[in-house]
């Protein structure tokens, strides 16, 4: 895994938010910066020319400009690849320490449209991947600052995860919130009816699971401003709630392989498409 930041640049909207966002991400790391552009279009028979290669020069030399506006301070390179989308940006997730894709919003409340790229890149990276969409006020500048929000199952703890979002919040010198979600079993149900306090109890022992939990990854980032809480409902709606004004929402996300490719789970799905803020999606297998 070489330190560097890789942000897949196709001239949309989308992307160069994720090109700004991405060089404020590479100046926080003290990293290079790369923006990589995948050609789809068909070989071009000896001795023709073709406006590809210029087209892609020009959209690379614009998405650098851009990086350089935002973050002067940052090494930005660039290259172009010939291949099929898929494939070659995740490709270049395994080798980077993160990723940056843009995500096509609907606008407004409406959320994310997330294209069959980024969602193969999403469900097959062995390295954190964010999707990042157009600011609503279509200006592409970077996001303001803001405190990291995280999605934590009890159920299935993951270092990986918690130490990217503690890593995250230090990084910014800001605060992280920690969401956990929790709903009542089914064998509870009938039970809850009779003895209303079932739910109680079991909110608490999350709420005290979930405190011993991070304890010791308070006292290993002791800077970080670290505040908790234990949810029910929807988890997916419960984090893009809490996701409101935040810089950075960070989720897990298992994958396992279906029949038509990768399927990252519900809840990822729920916050790629309604997040109000970017997406981090850490592989916890």
């Amino acid at each position: 895994m070489t330190a560097l930041v890789i942000v897949g640049v196709d001239g949309s909207e989308e992307s160069l938010a994720a090109v700004a966002w991405a060089a404020q991400e590479a100046a926080l790391r003290d990293v290079a910066l790369d923006l990589l552009h995948v050609e789809t279009g068909p070989e071009t028979p000896e001795g023709r020319s073709s406006p590809q290669p210029n087209r892609s020069a020009a959209l690379l030399h614009d998405a650098a400009e851009l990086a350089r506006r935002h973050q002067p301070s940052v090494e930005v390179s660039t290259r172009s690849v010939r291949g099929r989308p898929p494939e070659v940006l995740t490709h270049a997730a395994d080798e980077a320490e993160l990723t940056v894709l843009g995500s096509r919003g609907l606008g407004g409340i409406s959320g994310y449209l997330i294209g069959s790229v980024s969602l193969a890149v999403v469900g097959r990276a062995r390295h954190p991947v964010v999707l990042v969409r157009t600011p609503a006020d279509g200006t592409g500048d970077a996001p303001a600052a803001g405190g990291i929000v995280a999605g934590v199952d009890l159920a299935h703890i993951s270092d990986r995860l918690l130490g990217f979002a503690f890593t995250e919040a230090a990084r910014r010198g800001g605060a992280l919130h920690i969401v956990h979600c929790w709903s009542l079993p089914p064998v509870y149900v009938y039970g809850g009816v009779m003895d209303p306090h079932i739910g109680d109890e079991l909110g608490e022992h999350a709420a005290h699971r979930l405190t011993e939990l991070l304890q010791p990854w308070q006292k290993t980032y002791s800077g970080v401003s670290v505040t908790h809480e234990v949810v029910t409902g929807s988890p997916g709606l419960r984090l893009v709630s809490a996701a409101q004004g935040a810089a950075l929402l960070v989720v897990g996300r298992r994958s396992r392989k279906v029949p038509l490719g990768p399927h990252i789970g519900h809840v990822a799905h729920a916050v790629i498409h309604h997040s109000p803020a970017p997406v981090a999606l850490v592989p916890l297998d």
